[in-house]
């Protein structure tokens, strides 16, 4: 295929996939513009009790690690 018909071809399949990058949903995060967005996961409220769920369950566990480790005798070889 000769140079001026694919370097074209190349430019325009570029800008094709820049404006759909531009236009359709972006996954998990901010909410997409126009007829294509919607709330992301991420931002449900069910899945925010989630994550807040998680969050204190690590925190506890972390609490109750450094806890056990603190009042542990130390270990003999």
């Amino acid at each position: 295929m000769p140079d001026r018909i694919f370097m074209p071809l190349m430019a325009l399949i570029g800008l094709a996939m820049i404006a759909l990058a531009m236009i359709l949903p972006q996954g998990y995060g901010d909410r997409s513009p126009g007829p294509w967005g919607d709330v992301p996961l991420q931002q449900t409220p069910a899945m925010r009790q989630k994550i807040q769920r998680e969050k204190d369950a690590a925190v506890r566990q972390e609490a109750e690690a450094t806890r056990a480790a603190s009042v542990a005798p130390p270990s003999r070889p």
